[in-house]
Protein backbone atom coordinates (compact mmCIF):
# COMPACT_ATOMS: atom_id res chain seq x y z
CA UNK A 1 0.00 0.00 0.00
CA UNK A 2 1.66 3.51 -0.77
CA UNK A 3 1.34 5.90 1.53
CA UNK A 4 1.59 10.04 0.41
CA UNK A 5 4.50 11.85 1.88
CA UNK A 6 3.25 14.83 4.19
CA UNK A 7 5.01 18.03 3.57
CA UNK A 8 5.98 19.96 6.93
CA UNK A 9 6.20 23.34 5.01
CA UNK A 10 3.01 25.06 4.08
CA UNK A 11 2.41 25.81 -0.01
CA UNK A 12 3.41 29.40 0.21
CA UNK A 13 0.42 30.28 -2.21
CA UNK A 14 -2.11 29.49 0.97
CA UNK A 15 -3.72 32.46 1.22
CA UNK A 16 -4.49 31.79 4.79
CA UNK A 17 -1.08 30.89 5.69
CA UNK A 18 0.43 33.95 3.77
CA UNK A 19 -2.02 36.13 5.63
CA UNK A 20 -0.82 34.38 9.29
CA UNK A 21 2.47 35.87 8.85
CA UNK A 22 1.45 39.54 8.32
CA UNK A 23 2.18 41.73 11.37
CA UNK A 24 -1.02 42.97 12.39
CA UNK A 25 -1.70 39.04 12.96
CA UNK A 26 -2.29 39.41 16.63
CA UNK A 27 -2.37 35.77 18.60
CA UNK A 28 -6.09 34.98 20.27
CA UNK A 29 -5.59 36.02 23.90
CA UNK A 30 -5.97 33.42 26.91
CA UNK A 31 -9.50 34.74 27.05
CA UNK A 32 -10.56 32.88 23.58
CA UNK A 33 -8.60 29.80 23.95
CA UNK A 34 -8.86 26.52 25.11
CA UNK A 35 -5.66 24.62 26.71
CA UNK A 36 -5.97 20.92 27.36
CA UNK A 37 -4.41 19.39 31.03
CA UNK A 38 -1.11 18.12 30.19
CA UNK A 39 -0.93 14.50 30.66
CA UNK A 40 1.51 12.72 33.21
CA UNK A 41 4.62 11.90 31.51
CA UNK A 42 4.61 8.18 30.85
CA UNK A 43 7.95 6.11 32.66
CA UNK A 44 9.48 3.27 30.66
CA UNK A 45 7.86 1.33 33.53
CA UNK A 46 4.30 2.08 32.84
CA UNK A 47 5.23 1.68 28.76
CA UNK A 48 6.17 -1.81 29.36
CA UNK A 49 3.00 -2.28 31.92
CA UNK A 50 0.44 -1.40 29.29
CA UNK A 51 2.09 -2.98 25.83
CA UNK A 52 2.13 -5.92 28.37
CA UNK A 53 -1.30 -5.93 29.30
CA UNK A 54 -2.01 -5.13 25.50
CA UNK A 55 -0.21 -8.41 24.62
CA UNK A 56 -2.24 -10.61 27.11
CA UNK A 57 -5.60 -9.12 26.22
CA UNK A 58 -4.76 -9.48 22.46
CA UNK A 59 -3.35 -13.70 23.30
CA UNK A 60 -6.57 -13.73 25.28
CA UNK A 61 -8.98 -12.91 22.96
CA UNK A 62 -7.47 -14.44 20.10
CA UNK A 63 -7.32 -18.01 21.87
CA UNK A 64 -11.40 -17.84 21.39
CA UNK A 65 -11.11 -20.92 19.11
CA UNK A 66 -13.56 -20.65 15.73
CA UNK A 67 -11.95 -23.96 13.97
CA UNK A 68 -12.53 -27.63 14.46
CA UNK A 69 -11.20 -28.28 17.72
CA UNK A 70 -14.63 -27.19 18.87
CA UNK A 71 -16.72 -29.91 19.94
CA UNK A 72 -20.27 -30.40 18.12
CA UNK A 73 -22.64 -30.75 21.00
CA UNK A 74 -26.34 -31.91 20.65
CA UNK A 75 -29.03 -28.82 20.59
CA UNK A 76 -30.44 -30.19 23.48
CA UNK A 77 -27.20 -31.21 25.82
CA UNK A 78 -26.70 -29.28 29.37
CA UNK A 79 -24.05 -26.81 29.24
CA UNK A 80 -22.55 -27.03 32.54
CA UNK A 81 -18.58 -26.07 33.66
CA UNK A 82 -17.01 -25.17 37.34
CA UNK A 83 -13.60 -24.12 38.17
CA UNK A 84 -12.42 -25.37 41.43
CA UNK A 85 -12.82 -23.76 44.55
CA UNK A 86 -16.38 -22.64 44.04
CA UNK A 87 -18.80 -23.92 46.65
CA UNK A 88 -21.55 -26.23 45.88
CA UNK A 89 -24.36 -23.72 47.12
CA UNK A 90 -23.17 -21.20 45.24
CA UNK A 91 -22.98 -23.55 42.21
CA UNK A 92 -26.60 -24.74 42.68
CA UNK A 93 -28.36 -21.68 42.79
CA UNK A 94 -26.59 -20.68 39.56
CA UNK A 95 -27.68 -23.49 38.00
CA UNK A 96 -31.14 -23.22 39.66
CA UNK A 97 -31.43 -19.56 38.23
CA UNK A 98 -31.54 -17.68 41.96
CA UNK A 99 -28.94 -15.28 41.00
CA UNK A 100 -30.21 -11.33 39.59
CA UNK A 101 -28.72 -11.77 35.94
CA UNK A 102 -27.39 -8.30 36.25
CA UNK A 103 -25.93 -8.53 32.17
CA UNK A 104 -27.20 -10.08 29.43
CA UNK A 105 -25.92 -11.01 26.08
CA UNK A 106 -28.04 -12.22 22.79
CA UNK A 107 -25.97 -14.11 20.13
CA UNK A 108 -29.27 -14.51 17.63
CA UNK A 109 -28.34 -13.46 14.01
CA UNK A 110 -24.35 -13.29 14.75
CA UNK A 111 -21.50 -15.21 13.00
CA UNK A 112 -19.32 -17.47 14.66
CA UNK A 113 -16.96 -14.22 14.13
CA UNK A 114 -18.80 -11.66 15.36
CA UNK A 115 -19.74 -13.92 18.34
CA UNK A 116 -16.59 -14.42 19.34
CA UNK A 117 -16.07 -10.68 19.22
CA UNK A 118 -19.38 -10.04 20.81
CA UNK A 119 -18.43 -12.69 23.84
CA UNK A 120 -15.27 -11.57 24.30
CA UNK A 121 -16.27 -8.16 25.00
CA UNK A 122 -19.25 -9.35 26.78
CA UNK A 123 -17.11 -10.80 29.46
CA UNK A 124 -14.52 -8.38 29.75
CA UNK A 125 -16.90 -5.41 30.69
CA UNK A 126 -18.94 -7.77 33.03
CA UNK A 127 -15.68 -8.63 35.24
CA UNK A 128 -14.79 -4.63 34.82
CA UNK A 129 -18.78 -3.60 36.11
CA UNK A 130 -18.45 -6.29 38.97
CA UNK A 131 -21.19 -8.17 37.16
CA UNK A 132 -21.94 -11.39 39.38
CA UNK A 133 -24.27 -13.16 37.17
CA UNK A 134 -24.87 -13.11 33.32
CA UNK A 135 -26.88 -14.54 30.73
CA UNK A 136 -25.78 -15.42 26.93
CA UNK A 137 -28.87 -15.93 24.54
CA UNK A 138 -27.21 -18.58 22.44
CA UNK A 139 -29.84 -20.61 21.10
CA UNK A 140 -30.08 -24.24 20.54
CA UNK A 141 -29.46 -24.37 16.47
CA UNK A 142 -32.24 -27.38 15.82
CA UNK A 143 -32.93 -28.34 12.67
CA UNK A 144 -30.07 -26.32 11.27
CA UNK A 145 -27.71 -27.76 9.17
CA UNK A 146 -24.58 -27.24 11.98
CA UNK A 147 -27.16 -27.77 14.91
CA UNK A 148 -25.78 -26.24 18.06
CA UNK A 149 -23.04 -24.36 16.77
CA UNK A 150 -23.39 -21.23 18.48
CA UNK A 151 -24.11 -23.09 22.06
CA UNK A 152 -20.66 -25.33 20.92
CA UNK A 153 -18.96 -22.57 20.82
CA UNK A 154 -20.13 -20.47 24.18
CA UNK A 155 -19.23 -24.19 25.44
CA UNK A 156 -15.41 -24.07 24.25
CA UNK A 157 -15.03 -20.18 24.94
CA UNK A 158 -16.17 -19.62 28.24
CA UNK A 159 -13.52 -21.96 30.58
CA UNK A 160 -10.99 -20.52 28.25
CA UNK A 161 -11.71 -17.13 30.12
CA UNK A 162 -10.42 -16.89 33.64
CA UNK A 163 -12.97 -14.42 35.07
CA UNK A 164 -15.57 -17.12 34.41
CA UNK A 165 -16.03 -19.39 37.46
CA UNK A 166 -18.61 -21.19 36.14
CA UNK A 167 -21.52 -22.05 33.75
CA UNK A 168 -24.64 -23.58 33.33
CA UNK A 169 -27.15 -23.86 30.82
CA UNK A 170 -30.56 -21.48 31.61
CA UNK A 171 -34.43 -22.60 33.48
CA UNK A 172 -36.79 -22.34 31.30
CA UNK A 173 -37.82 -18.75 31.90
CA UNK A 174 -34.57 -17.42 31.03
CA UNK A 175 -33.92 -19.34 27.63
CA UNK A 176 -33.85 -23.07 28.41
CA UNK A 177 -31.12 -24.97 27.10
CA UNK A 178 -30.82 -21.85 24.27
CA UNK A 179 -29.41 -19.78 26.86
CA UNK A 180 -26.16 -20.23 29.58
CA UNK A 181 -25.68 -18.40 33.36
CA UNK A 182 -22.24 -17.07 33.83
CA UNK A 183 -21.02 -16.68 37.20
CA UNK A 184 -17.90 -13.88 37.51
CA UNK A 185 -15.13 -13.90 39.16
CA UNK A 186 -15.04 -10.59 41.55
CA UNK A 187 -12.50 -8.17 40.26
CA UNK A 188 -10.11 -6.42 42.21
CA UNK A 189 -12.05 -3.00 42.52
CA UNK A 190 -15.44 -5.11 43.25
CA UNK A 191 -13.31 -6.94 46.04
CA UNK A 192 -12.15 -3.44 47.93
CA UNK A 193 -15.64 -2.04 47.57
CA UNK A 194 -16.95 -5.17 49.28
CA UNK A 195 -14.51 -4.89 51.93
CA UNK A 196 -14.88 -1.10 52.46
CA UNK A 197 -18.82 -1.89 52.73
CA UNK A 198 -18.14 -4.49 55.40
CA UNK A 199 -15.85 -2.12 57.46
CA UNK A 200 -18.39 0.81 57.09
CA UNK A 201 -20.96 -1.73 58.57
CA UNK A 202 -18.48 -2.40 61.52
CA UNK A 203 -17.69 1.30 62.48
CA UNK A 204 -21.63 1.56 62.64
CA UNK A 205 -22.19 -1.39 64.81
Amino acid sequence: MSSEKIEDKPDASDDFFTSMLDDDVVPLTSKGTFRAETTQKQTPGMAERRKAAQRDESLHANALATGDEIKQLDPFGILSFTRPGVQHGVFKNLRLGKYDIHSALDLHGKTVEQSRQAVWGFIKDCYKQGVRCGLITHGKGQGREEPAKLKSCVNHWLPQIESVLAFHSAQKQHGGLGATYILFKKSSASRQRTSEQHQHRGKRS
